[in-house]
C-alpha cells in the first residue's frame, strides 16, 4: 500500500452476486470512515472483456487521480447465485487475474468465486475454501487444489479464499485488518454486528458424503450406512453388504468416499446428532445414546473433533 492507500477491485463477473459487492464496499467505506480517512481505502467495481482493458463502473474516490487497474493491491472474487461459472466463460477473466497477480495484486474469493481463481491455475498445491457443498465439486475441477471446507477464511498472502455465501464479511474485516489495522477491523465489526474473523465453516456445515464415486459395490455398503445412520458400522457386516473380502472393502471404501468406514459412520452419529441438538430437548447423555454412543464422554470427543465445537456450546449457538 502506498501514501495514496490501498486499492480494492471488486470483479463484475457474470452470476456474481451483486449484495456482496454492495456489501463489501459499505464494509470498506464504514472502515474508512472509522480512521477518519477515506482516502485510506478505494474501492473499485470492474469489469472485464477479453481482450480489453478493465472498465472501471464504479469509484469511491472519482475525484481522485485516476490509475491503471492493474496497480489494485487486491483484486476481489465474489460469490455467485449460480452454478459455478464454467472453463469457457471463466477463461478471459483468469487470463486477465493471471496477469494482475503476476503484477503484485492479491486474488480473493469468496464462496463459488474460488472456481474462477481456480481457473487462473494458481491453486496447484495451495490450500483453499469455499461453501462447504461446492467442495467435492472444487476438488474435481482442480485436483491439484487443497480443498480445505472446514476453515471459513484461509489467507495465503497473495492469494486468499473464503468460504460461505455470506462470507464476504470475514474477507472484508480481514482485509481491513490487513490495511488499517486490528483495531479498527474490530471497530469496525462492532458498527456492523457481526463477529470478527475467526469462525470455522465446520461449524455451520453438514455431512455430505460422496456418492457418485462409480463403485457399485462400496454404495451399497454407504447406502447400508445411511439407513442405519452410521450405528451399524461392524467391518462384516459391510463387507457382506458390499460382497467383498473386509480388506479389499477398507481399501475400496477408503479410495471411493475419501474416508475411513469408522470416520464415515461417525459422521453420520454426528450429523443425526446436530440435528438432534438444534431441534429436540433432550439432554446431551440421551442423544449420545440415540446416535449410538452408549459413553457420552467418547461423543464429546467424537462431536469435537468433526464440528469443532463441543455438544454444549453447539446447542446454545445453533438451537432452534
Amino acid at each position: 500500500m502506498d501514501n495514496a492507500g490501498a486499492r480494492i477491485g471488486i470483479l463484475l463477473y457474470p452470476g456474481a452476486q451483486l449484495s456482496a459487492v454492495l456489501g463489501l464496499t459499505d464494509l470498506f467505506r464504514i472502515a474508512a470512515r472509522i480512521t477518519r480517512q477515506d482516502h485510506r481505502l478505494r474501492v473499485f467495481h470492474l469489469r472485464v472483456e477479453d481482450g480489453a482493458p478493465a472498465q472501471i463502473v464504479f469509484d469511491s474516490d472519482p475525484q481522485a487521480p485516476a490509475r491503471e487497474t492493474s496497480a489494485c493491491d487486491v483484486l476481489i472474487l465474489p460469490p455467485s447465485l449460480e452454478p459455478p461459472i464454467s472453463a469457457e466463460a471463466a477463461a478471459p477473466f483468469a487470463r486477465w487475474l493471471r496477469d494482475r497477480h503476476a503484477e503484485g495484486s492479491v486474488l480473493a474469493s469468496v464462496c463459488a468465486g474460488a472456481f474462477l481463481l481456480g481457473e487462473t491455475g494458481l491453486l496447484a498445491g495451495r490450500a483453499v475454501t469455499t461453501h462447504w457443498t461446492y467442495a467435492q465439486a472444487l476438488q474435481g475441477r482442480f485436483p491439484d487444489a487443497q480443498v480445505d471446507t472446514d476453515r471459513l477464511t484461509i489467507d495465503g498472502g497473495d492469494i486468499i479464499s473464503a468460504g460461505g455465501l455470506m462470507s464476504w464479511t470475514d474477507l472484508g474485516l480481514m482485509l481491513v485488518a490487513r490495511f488499517l489495522g486490528p483495531v479498527v477491523m474490530a471497530e469496525t465489526a462492532r458498527m456492523l454486528l457481526v463477529d470478527p474473523p475467526g469462525r470455522e465453516q465446520r461449524y455451520y456445515s453438514g455431512f455430505v458424503p460422496r456418492l457418485t464415486h462409480g463403485d457399485a459395490a462400496i454404495l451399497k455398503a454407504q447406502h447400508a450406512l445411511q439407513a442405519s445412520e452410521g450405528k451399524e458400522a461392524r467391518l462384516a457386516v459391510l463387507a457382506a453388504e458390499a460382497g467383498l473380502e473386509p480388506r479389499t472393502f477398507l481399501r475400496r471404501f477408503q479410495k471411493a468416499t475419501g474416508l475411513t468406514a469408522t470416520d464415515y459412520a461417525q459422521r453420520l452419529r454426528v450429523a443425526k446428532a446436530q440435528e438432534l441438538l438444534q431441534f429436540a430437548q433432550q439432554p446431551i447423555e440421551r442423544i449420545a445414546w440415540e446416535v449410538g454412543y452408549s459413553d457420552p464422554g467418547a461423543f464429546r470427543k467424537v462431536f469435537l473433533r468433526i464440528v469443532g465445537l463441543p455438544p454444549g456450546e453447539y446447542r446454545q449457538r445453533f438451537h432452534a
